[in-house]
């Protein structure tokens, strides 16, 4: 029976096969008895006897566009589009009549094609079709058939003996006996160390730091190291597990911060998917693995290999979590996100886009403290996180010591330029709220924000939004700042209080300092024991009172007083009066302690200089010519009057070379130095964009004043020099002033010589001894006032030599020139040329 099935079977194979050939146009009359017939029914009993089973996974559409990229490639583009329409009209064809499994019907086609190119080729095609058993003897007649029936195909599906099962089973049995767990379980081992849990077979091993298969339990060597290799996913979610659980059982401590606990939190978040992608996994480790010779029942099986491609990406980004863990150990605040934001700059988009995500979660307590600090002027810094740090000082001292950078905290992607500009926008409004009392930042704020295009709500700013935060900070600090100066200027009026500083410290104000050295002077000369502040407070009073300040406003004249300077015994009022300027808030943050000891340094400079020009001045009333020295000439004799003579003219030289000294340094301070500084001064005034460009201005001007008046540290030689030669004009004052006092009462005793009742009333004056004795005393007086004048100017010209010697030495141009107005006929380079 099952002959003649056979036989039933072949004969209808090859009546099939000759229709199909008869079909064809170069073939329309083949003999069923040809080698050309037989050769094609023999090919189609092995494609019938031949086990299919393709490797990939049943698409109809997928194998399509392969062969139609086949045919493309290989420069067959019509027949690409031949087959491209072909397939279009088979692939819509649906109802009666047409084939239901279309991916099978082209898959075959395929297999053929390869399979006869293979065969043109010279290859073996039994590669493509497999266990061909049919043999060239089944078509030689009757007897040959039943001869070699034993090949046929029919034989090869009835055989129990099928090699191919008999080998796969033997493989299991192989497998079996290799591994004491089968891979089910040694997939599910893996999934709980991935969750920092112990399996069966798989544990941590403290030795090896890692998660490993036990040695006791045999599986080969590569399945071991596979484990090992999947299981580090597990050991670096046990340390990142670990540093978020020791964080927040930490917080809320300094060194974990809100910037730390955005970190774990966005840490945790990451975890969260890592989770699911493990529940996921789980269920599909449910289903069991099929072996190579079976057909899975389902393809959402779980086994070690797969398991490997669905790890790969959670392996990097928990690789990249453990780094920055480690990382971030001992850092927090903006060090933290500074340290995480280096990661980020990576190629692998896969990286950067997990760094971004990342970083936009861990920076945000960072931007939402640059958001309050800029707009708000609000340190939220609970932790000392944040780049700006605040500490408590006095209200003169908050705008230079109450805040400033810090640099450890500051992250790498705010450059250094910014983090100055977003501290001194918020210095700004602090500024404003506490020393001026002023609000009207709010709206300046508020403008700002609106500007930028950004909000002043939280949140408003994040990680990647670089560029709008410094268009932020840039409009904030613009408007702040301009806010800030016109308070300055307008409502505290600054440039007239600087005014008022130039006029009365740098006695700018000529009237009122010639009334007041008028009025003082006398006081000034007497001990300072003995001197009140209270009543030099009344001759001030009396000189703005007596000149043009007294229409200056009234505020800045109540904040001019006296100062009376630390003294000792044998001190004169000259040495300790002083004038001072008071400065309240918020002008003391420009006018310091150490701003004002510097005006006080300048007054008292100014004020010598002062006290010597009107010094010179006095004895210029004394000598000028009068009724005194020219009736003085009329009874002496002539070697007293050669002597008079001589006297009076070695005073009038030595005055006017000390008068043009003083002269031309005094053009020299309050042209060149004084003024020239207040010019430029007031230029950078008006230039100044913030109130430390205005307090560098205004720095620079002092400086520059105290630097050109030989005040700094640099001029310490020379100004001794200078200070020499103010002593030995105060010292020609006072021979002077007895020098004319001694010719005015040698006048007088001399219309009085005749007069006997006033010998007994002065006994040691020079009448007390007669005219001889008088004109015997007048000698001695003028020898002894000439040799005083004569080491006078001794001295002063060695002093002066010495100082003008130094003017060139110094580093500014203007002393330079000083030398030059002072010497400009050569005469005292002559002289030094000669000495």
């Amino acid at each position: 029976m099952e002959d003649d099935d056979q036989q039933k079977a072949t004969d209808l194979v090859q009546e099939l096969v000759l229709r199909l050939v008869s079909q064809n146009p170069q073939t329309p009359n083949l003999d069923p008895n040809s080698p050309a017939f037989l050769k094609t029914l023999r090919y189609a009993f092995r494609i019938l006897s031949s086990r299919l089973t393709p490797s990939v996974s049943p698409d109809a559409t997928a194998i399509a566009e392969s062969l139609k990229r086949r045919l493309a490639t290989q420069g067959k583009s019509s027949d690409a589009l031949a087959f491209a329409d072909l397939y279009t009209k088979f692939a819509s064809k649906t109802g009666p009549g047409s084939v239901n499994n279309k991916w099978a019907l082209v898959y075959l086609l395929k297999i053929v094609s390869d399979d006869r190119k293979s065969a043109i080729n010279g290859l073996d095609s039994s590669v493509l079709l497999p266990n061909l058993g049919i043999g060239d003897g089944f078509f030689r007649g009757g007897e040959a058939k039943k001869k070699d029936c034993n090949n046929g195909v029919l034989l090869v599906r009835k055989d129990p003996e099928n090699s191919r099962d008999e080998a796969f089973r033997k493989y299991a049995v192989l497998v079996k006996d290799e591994n004491e767990v089968n891979e089910e379980v040694l997939v599910r081992d893996v999934l709980y160390a991935c969750q920092g849990i112990d399996g069966k077979s798989v544990k941590f091993n403290s030795e090896i730091d890692g998660y490993a298969v036990q040695d006791s339990v045999k599986v080969p060597r590569a399945t071991r190291v596979m484990v090992r290799m999947l299981s580090e996913l597990g050991w670096l979610f046990r340390k990142v597990k670990t540093f978020i659980t020791e964080s927040m059982d930490r917080f809320p401590a300094e060194e974990v911060g809100t910037v730390g606990q955005a970190f774990c939190a966005a840490l945790q978040d990451e975890l969260s998917d890592y989770y699911k992608l493990l529940a996921v996994l789980e269920a599909q480790a449910m289903n069991p693995i099929p072996l190579v010779s079976e057909s899975a029942s389902s393809s959402s099986y779980l086994s070690l290999r797969r398991l490997s491609v669905w790890f790969a990406e959670p392996m990097v980004k928990m690789r990249l979590m453990a780094v920055l863990v480690d990382k971030c150990k001992v850092l927090r605040g903006g060090a933290m996100a500074g340290a995480i934001h280096l990661h980020a700059q990576h190629g692998d988009p896969l990286v950067h886009d997990f760094m971004m995500s990342l970083l936009r979660c861990v920076c945000s307590p960072l931007f939402e403290m640059v958001r309050s600090w800029v707009l708000e002027g609000e340190l939220e810094d609970t932790f000392g996180e944040f780049f700006v740090v605040g500490q408590p000082v006095k209200v003169d001292l908050l705008w230079r010591e109450g805040y400033k950078l810090h640099p450890a905290m500051l992250p790498s992607f705010i450059s250094p330029s910014l983090a100055q500009r977003i501290l001194r926008t918020g210095k700004s409004i602090n500024f404003l709220r506490v020393c001026c009392d002023d609000h009207g930042w709010a709206d300046a704020a508020s403008e700002a924000a609106a500007a930028s295009g950004t909000t002043t709500r939280r949140g408003g700013l994040g990680y990647g939004e670089t560029d709008a935060l410094e268009h932020l900070v840039i409009e904030a600090a613009k408007r702040i700042d301009k806010h800030l100066l016109d308070v300055l200027y307008k409502r505290y009026k600054f440039k007239e209080h600087c005014l008022a500083i130039k006029r009365y410290l740098l006695l700018g104000q000529g009237d009122f300092v010639q009334y007041l050295m008028d009025i003082v002077g006398p006081k000034l000369s007497e001990p300072a024991n003995n001197i009140s502040s209270f009543e030099l407070a009344g001759f001030l009073e009396a000189a703005i009172r007596a000149s043009n300040a007294q229409y200056d406003d009234r505020d800045m004249l109540d904040r001019l007083r006296v100062k009376m300077m630390p003294h000792g015994s044998g001190d004169r009022g000259w040495d300790v009066f002083s004038l001072e300027y008071e400065a309240r808030v918020p002008l003391d943050t420009v006018f310091t302690e150490s701003v004002l000891s510097k005006y006080l340094r300048v007054f008292n400079f100014l004020w010598k200089l002062k006290r010597v020009e009107h010094a010179l001045i006095g004895i210029w009333k004394t000598m000028k010519p009068n009724c005194i020295t020219s009736n003085s000439f009329v009874k002496l004799q002539t070697s007293v009057k050669l002597q008079l003579l001589s006297a009076l003219r070695r005073c009038q030289v030595l005055w006017n070379e000390m008068n043009h000294f003083v002269t031309n340094f005094q053009y020299y301070i309050m042209f060149e130095v004084l003024e020239v500084s207040w010019s430029n001064f007031s230029k950078e005034m008006e230039a100044a964009k913030d109130l430390d460009d205005l307090l560098a201005a205004h720095e620079k001007y002092l400086n520059a004043i105290v630097g050109k008046s030989l005040l700094g540290e640099q001029s310490q030689t020379i100004r001794q020099s200078l200070f020499v030669l103010f002593e030995l004009i105060l010292r020609f004052r006072s021979h002077a002033d007895r020098l004319y006092e001694g010719i005015y009462e040698l006048q007088i005793r001399s219309k009085e010589s005749g007069r006997e009742k006033n010998k007994l009333e002065e006994p040691v004056s020079w009448i007390s001894e007669g005219r001889k004795g008088l004109t015997q005393r007048a000698g001695e007086f003028l020898q002894s006032m000439s040799k005083d004048m004569d080491s006078i100017a001794k001295e002063y010209t060695s002093s002066l030599d010495g100082f003008l010697s130094l003017l060139p030495l110094q580093q500014s141009v203007d002393l330079k020139f000083l030398f030059f107005r002072l010497d400009f006929t050569e005469f005292y380079s002559r002289l030094h040329s000669k000495g």
